[in-house]
């Protein structure tokens, strides 16, 4: 089949070079015009951008794929189907009717769970111990159109956004491929795919800046798995108040559980070593941290910023 690829971030690399590798025809790229990004003057190419230069494939990055030019655009290249995954657009009906299939979707969670933006970050904030990835026909609605495969996966204890994301994209991109296998055998008169039950639908919208302030009167388990889940954005952040000066900000970056209750307050240091500090949660167990990153500085093990910051049992984060 002829097919136009639409993406941008690197959650569809993995099935953009698997149907590259496929006996189907890529035609083009559609992806999200290219932006600086922070701190450059520069545009900085995405994922997806970059490997369709590599395999020079025609790259088209319209502000708007809704606008009359690209759904000019795609009726001129006539796609047997269009192939989106972590593209950042809706698609409207007028530019869904270019390809005669319409277009498939490769989502990072078991639909129609978590529909929205952020389904691997709310799978892990969620304390979640399965997700997986969904292809599914894009219709009106989000993330709503029938079911055409899905692949479940495992969440690991260590996992955080990014390793879970990577390990998902290389699940989907075969799944992907499955897809497009039953589309090219349908006869035209069944119905293809399995509706989603709204019922059982759950939202996983984008998490925003202030999203990564640390509540400490969570559960100690609740609290490392959001730290999991919003590793690298927007970061999970808390302020130690050490008594000393302004509150310091500080990027918590990974956190572990130790065993046994905790004899201190929620937000409270409750212990510290040479190389080790424990703040309390809200369930009475104590989260540990394990590596930070103070405002101005590089991340760093908290062996290492312990050596600097006089923490105390007794110094408050909030």
């Amino acid at each position: 089949m002829r097919m136009v690829m639409m993406g941008t971030g690197p959650f569809g690399v993995p099935t953009f070079k698997a149907l590259l590798a496929s006996c189907h025809t890529v035609e083009a790229l559609i992806t999200q015009p290219a932006r600086p990004a922070k701190g450059r003057r520069d545009a900085a190419s995405s994922p997806m951008r970059a490997a369709a230069v590599a395999a020079h494939v025609p790259v088209h990055d319209p502000e708007r794929v809704n606008d009359p030019e690209c759904v000019a655009l795609l009726q001129r290249l006539a796609p047997d189907l269009l192939v989106v995954c972590d593209y950042g657009q809706i698609l409207r009906p007028d530019v869904l009717a270019t390809a005669r299939l319409g277009a498939i979707n490769l989502h990072g969670s078991l639909l129609p769970r978590y529909r929205g933006a952020a389904p691997v970050q709310w799978a892990i904030c969620h304390g979640e111990e399965t997700t997986g990835v969904t292809v599914f026909r894009i219709t009106a609605g989000l993330d709503s159109g029938p079911i055409l495969t899905e692949r479940s996966a495992r969440i690991e204890a260590d996992d955080d956004a990014p390793r879970l994301e990577a390990r998902l994209a290389e699940l989907g991109a075969g799944a992907v491929l499955d897809a497009i296998d039953g589309l090219a055998a349908w006869d035209g008169r069944s119905p293809l795919g399995t509706p989603q039950d709204p019922a059982l639908a759950t939202r996983a919208p984008r998490f925003q800046r202030e999203d990564g302030r640390i509540d400490w009167r969570r559960p100690a388990r609740a609290i490392r798995d959001r730290v999991r889940g919003l590793t690298p954005w927007p970061g999970s952040f808390t302020f130690w108040h050490g008594g000393i000066g302004e509150p310091v900000r500080l990027l918590i970056q990974r956190v572990g559980l130790p065993e046994g209750p905790s004899d201190g307050e929620a937000g409270r240091v409750v212990r510290v070593e040479r190389d080790r500090c424990w703040v309390g949660a809200g369930d009475g167990r104590a989260v540990a941290l394990e590596r930070l990153q103070a405002a101005g500085k590089s991340s760093m093990d908290v062996a290492d910023f312990l050596r600097g910051h006089p923490v105390r049992v007794g110094d408050r984060m909030e």
